[in-house]
């Protein structure tokens, strides 16, 4: 017989559906951390919860790594051989489990959005803190339309006027996170070659180059420049992004975007070593006095 799993607190299920109702990957999130936490506090191996579930190890995996979309009934059965009985804290699985299951709004943009790019969506929407090095753009998060509109045409040439509207539109809804009514804090290091890449021309990058300045004036944004004339401020040549999360069951992720896929980090050792290279990066990059003075210099 398993040894039944410790009692699962019903008021913190509750504070992660009221955090992360927005993010249903969020919540994928936490309900695969919760059902790996319950089965290992009952110490059955994920093969014969497999079996009680009528699948594989494999799939055990799957749900606690939040790989896939956890049906009611897998999770119910799980929960009942891992010896959660509480009918209040059961039915806080069932609502995650719902949630979880619900597309996030950016699914009516899959005609556009690469498959990998929409769980980096629904982090940004959980997390608390977002780290982002940028080489050779403006950060999504920070670009104005006219320079997402440039980039578009540049990245897809032979994009119909339906198409570019639907990106346009995707970039302006993604950027609503940062003017929330509780947004994340956003802290951006760019390379100064993202500011001399004149994206859409000079009118267009002036304009960009006015935003950066006007959104690092927002309390919860700061931006930093990466000068060429600074040796410490070369990190590879690729953008790395690290998420934070005030929600304790889910850990530090960073985003590695390549040219058609994307990596997503979660090991705290791999996570530990983007962080302290974004630590670097910070220190040796232009204080953000400096990075808006930098700006300035280059609108005149």
């Amino acid at each position: 017989m398993p040894v039944p799993a410790p009692p699962v607190d019903a008021p913190t299920l509750e504070y992660y559906l009221d955090a992360s109702a927005r993010s249903p990957i969020a919540l994928r999130l936490v309900l695969g951390y919760y059902l790996r936490h319950l089965r290992k506090a009952a110490h059955i191996d994920a093969e014969p919860a497999g079996k009680s579930i009528r699948s594989s190890e494999a799939k055990i995996s799957r749900m606690e790594r939040a790989q896939v979309t956890c049906k009611h009934d897998d999770v119910m059965d799980l929960l009942t051989l891992y010896g959660v009985n509480d009918k209040h804290v059961r039915a806080c699985f069932a609502e995650i489990v719902r949630i979880s299951r619900q597309p996030g709004w950016w699914h009516r943009f899959d005609g556009v959005l690469p498959d990998w790019c929409g769980k980096l969506i629904g982090l940004q929407e959980a997390a608390s803190v977002i780290r982002t090095y940028e080489v050779q753009l403006v950060p999504g998060l920070l670009q104005t339309p006219a320079y997402t509109e440039a980039l578009v045409h540049q990245a897809y040439p032979a994009a119909p006027p339906e198409e570019v509207k639907d990106r346009l539109e995707l970039r302006a809804l993604r950027q609503n996170v940062l003017i929330r009514q509780d947004p994340p804090r956003l802290w951006a290091v760019l390379d100064e070659a993202v500011l001399r890449r004149p994206m859409g021309g000079d009118l267009v990058m002036r304009e960009q180059l006015r935003s950066l300045i006007s959104m690092s004036r927002l309390s919860h944004v700061t931006i930093q420049i990466a000068p060429f004339n600074r040796p410490g401020c070369i990190a590879g040549g690729f953008p790395i992004t690290h998420l934070r999360f005030d929600l304790p069951a889910l850990p530090d992720v960073v985003y590695l975007e390549q040219l058609q896929d994307a990596e997503y980090l979660d090991k705290p050792d791999e996570t530990q070593h983007y962080r302290s290279v974004l630590d670097g990066l910070a220190q040796a990059a232009l204080s953000p006095q400096e990075s808006v003075e930098l700006l300035d210099s280059i609108i005149s």
